[in-house]
């Protein structure tokens, strides 16, 4: 509990503060992460800090938009029949494998991604997930996996289910950079939800970043990243070194693949599919 401390003579902007260095003391996880890394721009806090303040817990509805059909516009990316829309990280067949419907990551090391063979703008994308429910290993040793798009920018998939990690590496982390608001995760092996809006980054004729990538995530339906930044490509992908500070490289074209990321851990996934955002304005068929 907190320290007593006299309540005359304080002002509430005080109160404030304390309450804040409080929240932030009180649920910090020492040992969980590093201290000796990049302070993340517009924070006091470490890359993978595990003194960061754990998201607190809430309790998703039991369902949300699980199995949920797709629209009219949308591209089918996953039905439970096949994997034509996907190919391997180096264009062969891939080699994750369906089980009654679902299809499962085959452990290697942690290079085996699946990658969608058409590029997308803007878009909405339905993903559904589950870790494994034999819990095995703790940390981000436990049914590791992630969404990651044009292998530069991740929404992180972890077992967040009593099993505390560092804050910008648990489930619904845009990892290495923003926790979630809260820990909405459901225990090991039952089907998650994420439906993600993400806007690519653009950049000027000159090869000036305008825009930065933006994201939203809605998990098992509660809302954990709220139309986010990416500061630049997620650490340990795509060049960035592991423990050190995103960054926006050469410019890339708004439309992105998605990947779906083989992390060593055998992650199900089921009910994929992908609509893009369009505009406003624009006249209908």
């Amino acid at each position: 509990m907190p320290p007593s401390i006299p309540r005359a003579g304080i002002s509430a902007l005080s109160c404030l503060a304390f309450a804040a260095a409080f929240s932030a003391t009180a649920f910090a996880e020492p040992g969980l992460g590093y201290e000796d890394t990049p302070i993340i721009p517009g924070t006091q806090w470490h890359v993978h800090d595990g003194l960061r303040p754990q998201p607190r817990i809430v309790t998703p509805g039991a369902t949300f938009s699980d199995l949920a059909p797709p629209p009219s516009d949308a591209v089918v990316l996953f039905d439970g029949k096949d994997l034509s829309q996907w190919e391997s990280l180096d264009g062969h067949e891939p080699s994750w494998k369906i089980v009654d419907g679902v299809l499962e990551v085959v452990p290697a090391n942690g290079q085996h991604h699946l990658k969608t063979k058409t590029r997308f703008p803007d878009f909405q994308l339905h993903v559904e997930f589950a870790t494994p429910a034999e819990v095995k290993g703790d940390g981000q040793y436990r049914g590791n996996s992630g969404i990651l798009i044009n292998g530069m920018y991740e929404v992180q998939i972890l077992d967040s289910f009593n099993n505390p990690t560092y804050p910008d590496g648990q489930a619904g982390a845009l990892y290495g950079q923003t926790p979630p608001l809260v820990n909405a995760s459901k225990p090991p092996g039952a089907w998650q939800t994420y439906d993600i809006a993400f806007e690519s980054p653009r950049w000027d004729a000159a090869g000036n970043l305008v825009t930065k990538a933006v994201v939203t995530v809605i998990q098992n339906g509660i809302l954990v990243q709220n139309h986010r930044e990416f500061f630049g490509s997620t650490d340990g992908i795509n060049g960035i070194p592991h423990k050190s500070l995103g960054a926006y490289h050469a410019p890339h074209p708004p439309e992105v693949v998605i990947e779906l990321q083989e992390h060593k851990n055998p992650v199900r996934f089921r009910n994929i599919w992908i609509r893009p955002i369009g505009a406003y304005d624009l006249p209908g068929k």
